[in-house]
Parts: structure tokens; C-alpha cells; sequence
């Protein structure tokens, strides 16, 4: 059994199975008779399914919400956003599930060909795996089960280990809305599971949202079955502030992006920030102004900004970050105090571009931020990045930014706002080692489905 525990009080919430390789084997074996299923229920039967689910979501939201609040750590007032961003994807993908369409292709573009007729039509891919991580957990997972479920897939879900009960109760008001047996199955624990997932022949395509390092293993074990691997990883999202920004309101986007929202725990958190030279100062007196302003406490009361994080030894990776910025020649401004879970909310200045702490995905509430004298030097110093998930520009010179935009190399741009941005009718992800999939309501339905071509000899004769 996995205990799951509060991360800021250590409380036992509950505890789940540990499913041996047997069980997932099992469950993957059953859950080609649950695709059958779902693939024979026509349209709007899908959609009516998933809006079902969307109506038992929303019903139990607050008690949803207390729940995940209690297991991840987010405050509860983040929490109750997640289950409601739940609902709207549960919604949208039910909208998806009746607009899956098919092609007719003029054949007549190939001489000989002039009288007959193609069309393609859009099947499900099979069994979908749908590995859901910890920060995030509800809402990720709403992506991935309703597109799968949408577009007539079967879905095995394993949610993460360590906060799993939200999205196992999500899971029972699934089986609540009347889905067909075996068409949502619910895998939990560990690093075992995810590897079978990706190696099982019965599982047609895996979702991942999580760690390059997991993603690149996932990619290797999902290879030998040739496998569709979809892949939403690490960020180390950029910030840039140019000397004509509105400083208070980038500073803002800061704390909002990196050190609030989620606990720093997001990967299209704000993770790096550049600040041109002529205004750094100011922008550092607006930034700890702001985290100042931030409540560190219990993530159930109302008043609560920034919760535990999702394990004490999260937070000991966080703290050791940040000792190798300072040790690298960054100064440590404010915050930065760990007590078990809890981490301070941390600003460093002076960060040296070259610390190798800096190019690492900080998973925790630190705001680093260095220096810049031209506009192109922080673009470049922003590809610098393995990643390439999100960026920021502050300024208001609309030329200049959409300038910066077309040339960092990332999957999104938000000019004077936090990356710490995600809108479910939005294509999601990003370039390099963020892993090159886009996840969204308009998007993952159609990319969990396979083209059929049919022709029709002699049908225009």
C-alpha cells in the first residue's frame, strides 16, 4: 500500500494500492474490451458521457478541492481553480467529441483518377495511458482522459503516488456517469507502472506530463511497441524585463508565476528572469516589494499564498538549488528558510548567467534574476535553455516584443504576463527538451485518433 500523507502536517489522508505488474497487466488486458466499447458509442453519446462527468465534477468541487488542497499542498483557494479548470476540459472535450471530422480529397489532382472519390474518416487509437503528475493533478488529468474518452479511446490512468485520492475520486464519478466497463481504469504506484504502461503491446498511445528524464524513458520503452508517446516535460521559462516595462506589474507577474502559483511547482512557472541593466534596480525594489506581501502557511486557509511543497524532500532539492546559486556568485535578497515542506519564497540578484544551478529547472518557489544590456543578449541568453516550454517579454513597445517573440525559441510567448499561463482551448508545450507535443482541447482529441482513407472506385462514373 502507498500512504498518502498531508505534506505540510504529515497527516495520513488514506492509502492506496500499490498495483503489482500482474494488476496492470490485468488492467490493460480488460481494457480492450472497454475500447470496443467506446469506439461503438456513437457521438453524441460520448459527449453527453463526458458532460455528465463535467456536471458530478462540479457538484463535489468544493469537497474535490479540500481534498487536493490537503494531498498536493497548493492553497485551497489554486485548488478550487484546478477542479474548475477540470470541469470547463471535461466540457470542451465533449464539444470535441462531435467534431472529429473526416476529409474529402479531390482525386481528380491525378490524371486517371477523375472519377472516384476519397474521404478519410477519424478512428481511436486504442487504449490510451495517461500518466498524470503531482502538481497539477486533476486538471492534467482531465486533459488526457476526456480527449481519450472523447475521441473513443479506452484510458488507463496512473495518478501520481503521492496525491493521488482527488483524481481517484474524479475516477468512481466517471464510473458514476455511466462509462462502459473497463473504458476508464484507474492504475496506481510507482515507477514500475509507468514503465509497463509504455511497454505493454495493449496500450496504443502513453500522455505524459512530467520530467524530461521520465519522458526520454518512457519514449525509449514505448519504442519497441512503436507506440504513439505523447510528451509535455521540464521548462525553465524565461522573463525578460526591458527598461520601458511597467516594472510593478512584472514584478507581479513574477511572484503570480514563481512563487505563488503552485508553489513554484509548475513547469511553465517563471523560472528565470532577465532585467535590463538600466532598470534592475527599480525592478528588485518592486520584486521584494511584492514577495513580501506573500503568506507562507497551512494551503486550507483562505489566507495562504504559498503551501507546503509536495514532499520535504522537494523542498531539500529546492534548498540545494539555491545554496548552488549563492555559491555560483548570486546574493540571496530575501526568503530561502526551509522547515520541512516549507520553503520561504526566495529572490536572488547578481545571478551569474553561467551557473549551471541557473540553467536547472528549479521545481520551488525561487525567483532568480540577472542581468541584461541589449534586448537580443536576453534573447539569446533565454535559448540558452535545453528547454523550451514558455517565455515572457515586459515592455511597451509592440514592435519590440513581437520582435523578442519570434525569436525565442519556445512554444508560447506572453507579452507583459506570467508564463505561468495555461487556457485549455490553447495548444500547450513547447520546443527542445520540453518534448514538442501540444496539449489542448482543439488539439489532443484529434492527435488521439488515426486517419482511415476510404475510396470509392467509379463514384463520380
Amino acid at each position: 500500500m502507498i500512504e498518502v500523507r498531508n505534506p505540510g502536517t504529515g497527516e495520513l489522508l488514506g492509502e492506496v494500492e500499490s498495483c503489482t505488474e500482474e494488476r496492470v497487466v490485468s488492467v490493460v488486458d480488460t481494457a480492450q474490451a472497454g475500447q470496443r466499447e467506446m469506439a461503438g458509442l456513437p457521438a453524441y453519446e460520448r459527449e453527453a458521457l463526458l458532460r455528465r462527468v463535467a456536471d458530478l465534477v462540479e457538484a463535489e468541487s468544493e469537497s474535490l478541492a479540500l481534498l487536493l488542497a490537503a494531498e498536493n499542498g497548493k492553497p485551497i483557494l489554486q485548488t478550487r481553480g484546478e477542479v474548475a479548470a477540470a470541469v470547463r476540459i471535461f466540457r470542451g472535450y465533449a464539444g470535441e467529441a462531435t467534431r472529429l471530422f473526416g476529409r474529402q480529397i479531390p482525386l481528380d489532382a491525378v490524371p486517371g483518377l477523375e472519377r472516384h472519390l476519397a474521404v478519410t474518416r477519424r478512428e481511436p487509437l486504442g487504449v490510451v495511458a495517461a500518466v498524470v503528475p503531482f502538481n497539477y493533478p486533476v486538471e492534467l488529468y482531465a486533459h488526457k482522459a476526456a480527449a481519450a474518452l472523447a475521441a473513443g479511446n479506452a484510458v488507463v490512468v496512473q495518478p501520481p503516488a503521492r496525491c493521488p485520492l482527488a483524481v481517484l475520486r474524479v475516477a468512481e464519478l466517471v464510473a458514476q456517469a455511466g462509462a462502459p466497463p473497463h473504458a476508464h481504469q484507474v492504475v496506481t504506484g510507482g515507477v514500475r507502472v509507468s514503465q509497463l504502461l509504455a511497454e505493454l503491446p495493449g496500450i496504443a498511445a502513453v500522455s505524459l506530463t512530467g520530467s524530461t528524464t521520465a519522458g526520454r524513458e518512457l519514449a525509449r520503452r514505448g519504442a519497441d511497441t512503436l507506440k504513439k508517446v505523447f510528451l509535455e516535460l521540464g521548462g525553465n521559462d524565461a522573463l525578460i524585463v526591458c527598461a520601458d516595462a511597467d516594472l510593478t506589474e512584472a514584478a507581479r507577474a513574477v511572484v503570480l508565476g514563481r512563487l505563488a502559483r503552485g508553489n513554484g511547482q509548475i513547469c511553465c512557472a517563471v523560472k528565470r528572469v532577465y532585467a535590463e541593466r538600466a532598470v534592475h534596480d527599480d525592478f528588485m525594489a518592486a520584486l521584494l516589494d511584492e514577495t513580501r506581501k506573500l503568506t507562507v502557511g497551512d494551503q486550507l486557509l483562505e489566507s495562504t499564498d504559498v503551501g507546503p511543497l509536495i514532499a520535504e524532500e522537494a523542498a531539500e532539492r529546492v534548498e540545494a538549488a539555491v545554496h548552488r546559486l549563492v555559491a555560483d556568485g548570486a546574493t540571496l535578497v530575501t526568503g530561502g528558510g526551509r522547515q520541512g515542506a516549507f520553503y520561504a519564497p526566495a529572490v536572488l540578484s547578481d545571478v551569474p548567467v553561467s551557473s549551471a544551478a541557473f540553467a536547472e529547472e528549479i521545481f520551488g518557489p525561487v525567483a532568480p534574476v540577472a542581468s541584461f544590456t541589449d534586448p537580443m543578449e536576453a534573447v539569446r541568453l533565454a535559448n540558452a535553455s535545453p528547454y523550451g516550454l514558455q517565455a515572457a517579454v515586459f515592455t511597451r513597445d509592440i514592435s519590440r516584443a513581437f520582435t523578442i517573440a519570434s525569436k525565442l525559441d519556445v512554444g508560447g510567448v506572453v507579452i507583459n504576463g506570467s508564463t505561468a499561463l495555461r487556457a485549455e482551448n490553447l495548444p500547450f508545450g513547447g520546443t527542445k527538451d520540453t518534448g514538442g507535443y501540444r496539449e489542448g482541447v482543439h488539439d489532443t482529441a484529434l492527435e488521439f485518433t488515426r486517419q482511415k482513407t476510404i475510396i470509392v472506385m467509379e463514384a463520380l462514373g
